[in-house]
């Protein structure tokens, strides 16, 4: 054979490869409103910037027929590329090649590009969509499973890691995404579970489909496993790229920076002047104040249908990736409950992995009191967010805004937790408990005796919010830093950042901790 011959045959050969499963299966994939592998790789990297890894690679063929059965490129695309010109490293799950299913070679080579993305201090992407574990290669394909598991954990905290499902995710599957940083859905498309809706009719009689079960909006809005929720795959897509220009590409590097203008840099918010309403009993939305501070359209939420009560995401900050961590007023009064405790703990320990300086907007009325969560573990899931705060060494703002009543005061940022920089609002309350049962108890003696226990009981009240309740008192003790205006709250923190910059901070030498989780 020629060198022509050869040439011929290689090309051959990768035609071959880049069919995948064959023009039937990529048009059944299609009209189930999903993309390729190699669709999807295409319009998440830059153009022209994918090189693939590993096209080659075939399974042993030698379990249960498998002799003979093709699997081009062993269902699954691999490789690195560049988004916005920064080096990222891909796995893409073929579902068009035996369903996308994991073996021994599929996961061999998921363990390469994960082990060069960790080599090379970049993000490695993968995308979901296989039918689960290759039953025909039995304990093989279970022990490619533990194998990238294994490489999910010893990455962590060292790059970041995103996982995007884009067909089903079943069984052991599900555990590598769990693993991961973040996870992205589609609507109607996605869908992750241990155990199916088959299995779980012959278990426990209870009937659901598995979007029911496992879809994105179950895993968005209930479950909190998703970060993030999209319509169709390209918007999906988009919102990888948008994340990634908040990341840094390992965590030894700084997030990309970007351009600020001065009149936007020295902002000042008429509309934060009033935003708090006079009457404590009423809400307002804090994603208003998050937009009044953070550079003008940059606050990127995460798990914004989960767990309502409290806010996570990244923002800019005079162009610089922040972590925003805010309650939310207008939901259940912004306490703090078993999943608001969760979903900001583990936000947090991904900022301080990757340092990312965390600003924190603190309106906390305390903890949500019941039985239901007594049983779910408040204490245990509270916990969490004490010890995230606690653990984190990257620079960190804290500013009340209204309520900081109890132990949630201290859980949110607060000094006595390490914050670096405290900053008040007027309108805050800093105490042990609100004044309406701080009366209850300091005044308790002077209600019962007046001639109108109720209009005493009130006057109390405003006395304890006036003397005791305000920030001045925490000002007095060091532990807010500063009373400040609300118009002037986003150059103060700006200013506060630059100035922790250059933060160092040593803790104890120990192999790690042991966060209750």
């Amino acid at each position: 054979m020629s060198t022509i011959d050869k040439i011929a045959n290689l090309r051959d050969r990768r035609q071959t490869l880049e069919q995948g499963g064959g023009k039937d299966k990529q048009d059944k994939q299609h009209a189930s409103g999903k993309k390729t592998a190699r669709e999807r790789i295409a319009m998440l990297l830059d153009e022209g910037s994918f090189i693939e890894v590993d096209a080659f690679v075939e399974h042993r063929g030698t379990k249960f027929g498998m002799e003979n059965m093709q699997a081009p490129a062993e269902g699954v695309v691999t490789g690195y590329g560049t988004v916005d010109g920064r080096l990222v490293f891909v796995y893409a799950q073929d579902f068009t090649v035996i369903g996308g299913s994991l073996g021994e070679m599929h996961a061999k080579k998921i363990c390469k590009v994960m082990d060069m993305a960790v080599k090379m201090g970049a993000p490695i992407i993968g995308i979901n969509d296989s039918g689960g574990a290759r039953i025909q290669e039995g304990i093989d394909a279970l022990a490619g499973f533990g194998e990238i598991f294994f490489r999910n954990t010893s990455a962590s905290g060292v790059i970041p890691q995103i996982s995007v499902i884009m067909g089903p995710c079943a069984g052991g599957a599900v555990y590598s995404p769990a693993i991961q940083d973040f996870i992205f859905m589609v609507d109607k498309t996605s869908q992750m579970f241990i155990t199916g809706p088959q299995v779980i009719k012959a278990v426990t009689g209870e009937d659901v489909t598995a979007d029911e079960l496992g879809g994105a909006a179950a895993h968005n809005a209930k479950s909190g496993v998703a970060h993030f929720e999209y319509a169709e795959e390209e918007a999906c897509i988009a919102g990888i790229k948008q994340l990634l220009s908040y990341l840094p590409s390992n965590n030894l590097e700084d997030a990309p920076e970007y351009a600020c203008d001065e009149a936007d840099l020295n902002r000042i918010s008429e509309k934060l002047m009033t935003i708090v309403p006079d009457d404590a009993g009423k809400a307002y939305d804090m994603k208003e104040v998050i937009t009044e501070i953070v550079d003008t359209n940059s606050f990127m939420e995460i798990q914004e249908a989960f767990a309502k009560n409290i806010i996570v995401g990244f923002a800019r900050m005079n162009g610089r990736t922040v972590g925003i961590v805010a309650n939310q007023p207008k939901v259940a009064a912004g306490s703090l409950d078993v999943d608001s405790s969760d979903k900001a703990a583990r936000f947090i320990r991904f900022c301080d992995a990757f340092n990312i300086p965390l600003v924190t907007l603190t309106d906390v009325p305390g903890y949500l009191p019941g039985v239901e969560q007594e049983h779910h573990g408040i204490i245990r899931h509270g916990a969490k967010l004490l010890y995230a705060y606690s653990e984190a060494t990257v620079p960190k703002i804290n500013v009340i805004v209204r309520k900081a009543y109890g132990g949630a005061y201290i859980a949110m940022s607060s000094k006595h937790v390490g914050a670096d920089m405290v900053f008040a609002w007027p309108t805050s309350e800093i105490a042990v408990m609100g004044p309406d049962g701080a009366a209850n108890i300091v005044f308790k003696k002077d209600i019962a005796a007046a001639d109108d226990p109720m209009a005493m009981r009130q006057a109390k009240i405003e006395e304890y919010r006036n003397e005791f309740a305000n920030p001045y008192e925490a000002a007095k003790r060091g532990y807010v830093d500063d009373v400040i205006e609300p118009d002037s709250t986003r150059p103060r923190i700006i200013s506060a950042l630059e100035m922790l910059m250059s933060k160092r901070e040593t803790r104890p030498s120990k192999k790690h901790g042991n966060i209750p989780l």
